[in-house]
């Protein structure tokens, strides 16, 4: 069976984690009959260069037929004018809009050997497995803005300068995610954590109220709501309270990446970006880490790569169907991370005297390596049930 995958390796070392997670689907794939069409694109910085834009239509058409597509990371100093009228993000917002792609899926998930990773001490960390459920299609991102006048003539004519960001959600956008989040936490621990600013936001109260009725039509789900300033200091200082946790599009932004403190980096971190849409195989979706394009590193062969790779297995899990290969894929992470293979920004600055810092190339090369010393067997951990 050959799968058509999409890459868009994108600017910094998107392209390096992009390749790494490119080659574990490849050595997963070689004992099976599951092949895979690549079709590789610009996107972000490398698109502007190339062709004066973030994302070409035809390119957004190309991820739209097929069956999933993988990201890396978008945007650099070269690109960075927030004045700019073509900046790397905007791909990112076309390919949301434009792919249907509304929830993104972010797992928190503690690997055992990375405990001492984090910054948190060891018993803060029991119990920690959370999947926090941003929504990517409405709120300030995609609200009509004014940007501000420019500092030349706002001062000629003796004005202030001003600016201003609209924050917009309909009923519809915070169904669909709210009710996505009650999917997933019947197949979980049965609670759903919405967090909102409602004390404040008139939209954040329209998502309480929607995430209430949603609620009862499913009594067997536990529901609370939480306050964003709050649930901010509570992720660190009780991550293993919560089980699903289902919020709008900036505190989604925010909070995962202060998740990752929970896992030892952010550079752990995988992602899927899922819509409506079923494929002949699953449900269509776009995979990428949750890291940035880190341009200070790129080129390097610094960068963590695990994120990219268990991205990959997200993909396998819920686009194409493949659990058994994404359980490998899985497996093979913990078993490298176990025997001591450690990334820089895994490692520390006084690495332990049991582990190995290494490369890109080297944590790769380690990951396939187990994969290919246990081709049929996984050690196997509960994960996310697929919803169709």
């Amino acid at each position: 069976m050959t799968y058509r995958i999409v890459q868009l390796p994108g600017d910094g070392i998107g392209v390096e984690v992009t390749a790494a997670a490119t080659r574990v689907l490849e050595a997963v794939s070689a004992d099976s009959d599951v092949t895979f069409a690549w079709d590789e694109r610009l996107v972000g910085g490398a698109a502007i260069d190339e062709y004066g834009m973030a994302l070409r239509d035809e390119d957004l058409a190309a991820c739209a037929a097929a069956d999933a597509v993988l990201l890396g990371a978008v945007g650099g100093p070269k690109w960075d004018d927030p004045g700019s009228p073509v900046r790397p993000e905007q791909a990112l917002f076309k390919l949301r809009k434009g792919l249907g792609l509304f929830a993104n899926l972010r797992p928190i998930t503690l690997q055992p050997a990375l405990i001492d990773a984090s910054p948190l001490r060891e018993d803060r960390l029991r119990g920690v497995d959370l999947l926090i459920l941003r929504e990517l299609t409405g709120g300030l991102y995609f609200g009509k803005r004014r940007e501000a006048e420019a500092a030349a003539a706002a001062a000629a004519a003796g004005e202030e300068r001003s600016a201003k960001d609209e924050l917009p959600y309909s009923e519809s956008e915070i169904r669909r995610i709210v009710e996505l989040a009650f999917e997933l936490a019947s197949s979980r621990r049965r609670r759903v954590t919405s967090v909102d600013k409602a004390n404040v936001l008139a939209t954040s109260r329209l998502w309480r109220t929607i995430a209430e009725e949603v609620g009862r039509e499913h009594p067997e789900i536990a529901l609370e709501h939480r306050l964003v300033d709050s649930f901010a200091m509570q992720l660190i200082t009780q991550p293993g309270a919560f089980d699903v946790v289902v919020t709008e599009n900036l505190f989604g932004d925010i909070l995962s990446d202060e998740a990752s403190v929970l896992t030892g980096s952010l550079g752990m971190l995988p992602s899927a970006s899922l819509g409506n849409r079923e494929t002949e195989y699953g449900r269509f979706g776009m995979y990428e880490p949750v890291h940035g394009s880190a341009p200070d590193i790129a080129g390097e062969d610094f960068a963590n790569p695990l994120g990219a790779i268990l991205s990959a297995a997200m993909l396998l899990r819920w686009s194409l169907g493949l659990g058994d290969l994404a359980d490998r894929i899985e497996s093979a992470v913990r078993t490298t991370l176990s025997d001591g293979y450690r990334t820089r920004d895994l490692a520390g600055l006084d690495p332990a005297a049991d582990t190995e810092v290494v490369g890109t190339t080297s944590m790769t090369d380690a990951v396939i390596e187990r994969l290919q010393q246990s081709p049929t067997t996984a050690d196997a951990r509960p994960h996310l049930e697929v919803v169709r």
